[in-house]
């Protein structure tokens, strides 16, 4: 690990990823390209000396939320989805061991036979010992996003950064795949992300970040390198941080 030295400005992080981008192109289920390419990039980041834990979504699979409004119980949705994220999770625990680094599965709903139980301190202990870990089905209970999970474990671990892998580079104004006139912001407060609804992440998750003074890096997971830029310190996509403090890096 030459790079296990090199200054970075994280020393522990949680990386939250939506099922969607494990469809890639394809739009749909999981694609072996693109979750291959997500497994190098936190190779590298390990091979950094920095933590790294995962939250991620199961929309590429079941959205819980949809099939909600299409007349299923809510509740079922979610639990639904909840599964969806544990199919996700063990995909993505083989590719990054096959990129050569320890991974661990941790579910908020039991299942023994493909995962360990959640526990924070277990969670913590795998962290210390270089494995990366994934927290699958979210919170464990239903009318929460995996985005809240992603804050939720992000303050129970001693994250020292939630980094929110998006499709564009930062938070814009509109969504600027629609809107020309959008523009980036670099820096954003938690009321402000809140009070002009930026779409950054769900209002729950957002107001655990700016209880516990988690900062939220928002950036495009489809540029190679950045998530290694982002823990080496350089300014990538936008960060949703205190008014009066400045972010890391």
């Amino acid at each position: 690990m030459a790079d296990a030295q090199a200054p970075t400005a994280y020393r522990r992080v949680l990386l939250k990823i939506s099922g969607e981008a494990l469809a890639g192109k394809q739009g749909y289920g999981i694609d072996p390209e693109t979750i291959g390419g997500i497994a190098e990039e936190i190779r590298e980041v390990i091979d950094m000396g920095v933590q790294l834990a995962v939250v991620i979504g199961g929309g590429n699979i079941f959205r819980g939320i949809a099939a909600s409004a299409g007349g299923m119980d809510r509740a079922t949705g979610d639990y639904m989805g909840m599964l969806a994220t544990v199919i996700n999770a063990l995909a993505l625990q083989d590719a990054v061991e096959k990129a050569g680094v320890p991974t661990r599965v941790l579910s908020a709903i039991e299942m023994r036979a493909v995962s360990e139980p959640y526990i924070r301190r277990r969670a913590i202990r795998h962290l210390e010992k270089g494995r990366v870990v994934v927290f699958a089905a979210g919170t464990g209970n239903p009318f929460f996003t995996t985005d809240t999970a992603g804050a939720l474990r992000a303050v129970e671990i001693g994250a020292e950064a939630l980094l929110k892998a998006s499709k564009v580079d930062g938070i814009y104004t509109s969504d600027p795949a629609k809107d020309p006139k959008a523009v980036k912001l670099e820096r954003v407060g938690y009321i402000e992300a809140l009070n002009r609804g930026l779409g950054v992440m769900d209002t729950t998750a957002i107001s655990l970040c700016m209880d516990n003074k988690l900062p939220i890096v928002v950036f495009d997971l489809t540029r190679r390198g950045n998530i290694r830029r982002i823990v080496a310190g350089e300014a990538v996509g936008s960060v949703v941080t205190n008014d009066a403090t400045p972010p890391k890096g």
